[in-house]
């Protein structure tokens, strides 16, 4: 069986190499004729699967992308084949919930809020945001769900409008990119709806970049309009509109999920997926090959403030302006946003931050946003 996969999953050959032949391929070479013989094609979102890519192809029998999102994938062309499909949902959801965190972290100090004062407004309730409400429910910051499809379809969470959503400090965006149907997405922030928010809020897309009408945005900010913007993700990637940088307040390059437990965690579920597929046992683990984190060398003492000790606590880990600032200082073509993306630093996630609180109060809060006792 030959197996072909992206260079750019991490861990895929020590999780692969016993299944098959495995063959490794750039999503900047791959072609129709490279993949004539493979048996199984894995991906991450660099490389579009669709006719084209594998006309060459009468074999495959198995597709899979290491990525939460599919847009890259042509599912209906796979579902005529008769072609089993596998993503991996929910793989950086604990990455991009602690992005979005950061990123609320940071606003907070810049605005001199109190973040722990405010409520924030979710608008989607998948993977991604579900995630998010749990960190904010163990951190006693009042939030809102918003999902009209979920909300349909029975979800017994308690759900809100979009017209509730806007009244929120903070509005964080975690939907697919939907462009029709009775539950469209695109633009879902058009000009009247970026217009509505006022200077003392905070708008957060991490999840599509179509959800936001880029152009729309770029012209309020032209007019003299006060929008407290953090973009990941943008309209026409990577071919981005580089004129609505500077008025971001945060801006990165499409790698809120870009831990490295959170990429792994998604070659993990593309490997337990074959094995189910091909009806063998798994017998690998993700835990077998991740890096060991160095414990966090932050001193907690008994009497500081909890948000005091949080904030030093997961900027540590993660601070959205290293980013920010590099990718100010760098974007400045399509080729620049796609370089910046695949050779994204090493980033960790609070699962793998070991620290000792000693006799702090507010311990139990500490570890079940997720970091490791220390032992």
């Amino acid at each position: 069986m030959k197996i072909y996969y992206e260079d750019s999953m991490p861990y895929a050959a020590e999780f692969f190499s016993e299944l098959g032949e495995c063959e490794v391929f750039s999503h900047k070479t791959v072609n129709a004729d490279i993949l004539a013989d493979a048996d199984v094609l894995l991906v991450r979102s660099t490389t579009k699967v669709n006719q084209q890519l594998l006309a060459r192809n009468k074999q495959v029998q198995f597709v899979a992308t290491a990525t939460a999102g599919t847009d890259h994938i042509d599912k209906n062309y796979l579902a005529s084949q008769n072609i089993p499909f596998i993503s991996a949902g929910g793989c950086n959801s604990v990455a991009v919930a602690e992005y979005v965190l950061s990123a609320m972290l940071v606003m907070s100090k810049r605005l001199n809020w109190q973040l722990v004062d405010k409520t924030v407004g979710i608008v989607g309730a998948g993977h991604v945001g579900s995630a998010l409400s749990r960190v904010l429910t163990v951190l006693g910051i009042n939030h809102k769900l918003c999902d009209p499809p979920l909300a349909d379809a029975g979800d017994a969470r308690d759900f809100v409008s979009m017209n509730d959503i806007m009244q929120c400090d903070v509005i964080s965006l975690h939907v697919p990119w939907v462009k029709d149907g009775p539950y469209p997405t695109q633009h879902l922030f058009d000009k009247a709806r970026l217009a509505a928010l006022k200077d003392s809020q905070i708008l957060i897309n991490a999840c599509r970049g179509e959800v936001i009408n880029n152009q729309a945005a770029l012209a309020l900010f032209e007019q003299g309009n006060s929008l407290n913007l953090v973009l990941d993700v943008w309209e026409n990637e990577p071919n981005i509109n580089l004129d609505l940088i500077p008025h971001t307040a945060l801006a990165t390059a499409h790698i809120a999920g870009h831990t490295i437990e959170g990429k792994a965690r998604g070659t993990e579920m593309l490997y337990l997926a074959l094995c189910k597929h091909l009806g063998i046992q798994a017998k690998k683990k993700l835990s077998d090959y991740l890096p060991k984190a160095e414990s966090s060398q932050i001193k907690i003492t008994e009497k500081q403030d909890f948000w005091q000790v949080f904030y030093l606590l997961a900027l540590d880990v993660y601070n959205i302006e290293k980013d920010d600032q590099y990718f100010r200082a760098n974007m400045q073509s399509a080729d620049q946003f796609r370089y910046i993306r695949k050779h994204y630093p090493i980033r960790r996630e609070f699962s793998a931050i070991a620290l000792n609180t000693g006799n702090f109060a507010n311990s139990k809060a500490i570890y079940d946003v997720g970091f490791l006792p220390a032992i």
